[in-house]
């Protein structure tokens, strides 16, 4: 037995490795090495969760951003975007058709739209709550005030994904200008903190990162121990001034979905739409490296075009029923099961449980 294999033995029986240690595997994997992570991978996620792969309806609600991050294709600075904002009854009209579709869970996602009061968020949650109250809300709005992320808490929201996109000081602040790395990784220790279920994660493949960086990544990943990991590649978008870089790849994604799933072995890992626009199969790749959630798109069909993060995005042109059944095949042929339910963080289940 070669020391790659004492390394992901130990990573399997005890969720832990050392910097020297990840690095030494990103630097010494094979394709044989590769299939034996996503093996432990997948049996490490199979010990929490089953064969299950939680459903959560996306509803892009505004891709209006007062943020510049250069990868983005809706960053402030692109004047060709065609721009759009969801009324509130719009929102709630794509959580009904969700709801009757069995979601119950609905991720509610935009640029940074100040438009978007406090106010006005928490209505729009307290209205999902109020007619779905069996219904789990998720916001992904970006960086706030801490005193709006309780108001969101108390309205209802339960969880929250903020992206740390990246573990190095050096490489965020070269692609988000004027924005706060350590203004960032406070925010996702604030949300904990209130009671969220929290979401991080970064991208893979981005213009200067270093197998070194990606280490940090997950290590940041073990010391916050979030409730849900969010890792996708990077793909171009020519609007943007990274437009013409090459695209991250889909067997290093691959690779770092695994190892997050060995790190924080009971985290929620979507198996990512970017990762079905580099590859036909993407997604299912995901899931057989240890993801077990998906985001079907639940934004009407004339908005899904205009959420343009990156190009050639997957799923825009479908109507929600489609999208789900075109997800759940896909499901089906690895293996799995689609669970249509809330689908709690383990701990939070439990909790829910006790109390049932």
């Amino acid at each position: 037995m070669n020391s790659l294999d004492l390394l992901l033995d130990k990573l399997y029986n005890t969720n832990e490795l050392s910097r020297d240690e990840l690095i030494y595997v990103l630097e010494n994997l094979d394709e044989e090495h590769t299939q034996k992570l996503f093996d432990y991978a997948r049996r490490t996620r199979d010990r929490y969760y089953g064969n299950k792969v939680y459903m959560r309806g996306l509803i892009e609600f505004s891709n209006i951003c007062r943020m510049n991050c250069l990868y983005c294709g809706i960053r402030a600075g692109n004047s060709k975007a065609e721009r759009y904002r969801l009324s509130e009854e719009e929102i709630f009209e794509c959580c009904r058709e969700g709801y009757a579709l069995g979601y119950r869970t609905f991720v509610l996602q935009s640029g940074e739209d100040p438009w978007y009061t406090a106010d006005r968020v928490v209505s729009i949650i307290a209205r999902i709550k109020k007619s779905f109250p069996d219904a789990a809300i998720t916001l992904s709005i970006g960086e706030r005030d801490d005193d709006e992320y309780r108001a969101f808490f108390e309205a209802g929201a339960e969880r929250y994904l903020l992206r740390h996109e990246t573990a190095s000081k050096s490489l965020y602040e070269r692609l988000h200008p004027g924005a706060s790395f350590d203004n960032r990784r406070r925010c996702l220790w604030v949300l904990k903190e209130i009671g969220y279920q929290v979401g991080a994660g970064f991208i893979v493949g981005l213009p200067g990162q270093t197998k070194q960086d990606l280490v940090e990544d997950l290590l940041f990943l073990k010391q916050l121990n979030p409730h849900m990991i969010g890792i996708g590649p990077f793909i171009p978008h020519k609007e943007t001034p990274l437009g013409k870089e090459k695209a991250g790849t889909v067997e290093d994604t691959l690779v770092m979905v695994a190892l997050a799933r060995l790190l924080v072995p009971d985290c929620l890992l979507p198996a990512t739409t970017a990762m079905g626009t580099l590859h036909p199969r993407g997604r299912e790749l995901a899931l057989m490296a240890g993801a077990n959630v998906v985001m079907p798109n639940l934004s009407p069909v004339w908005a899904r075009p205009k959420y343009e993060l990156y190009q050639n995005k997957i799923c825009i042109g479908e109507e929600a029923a489609h999208c789900r059944s075109c997800i759940e095949r896909r499901i089906n042929s690895v293996s799995m099961e689609v669970d249509m339910g809330r689908g709690d963080h383990y701990k939070f289940r439990q909790k829910r449980d006790k109390f049932a």
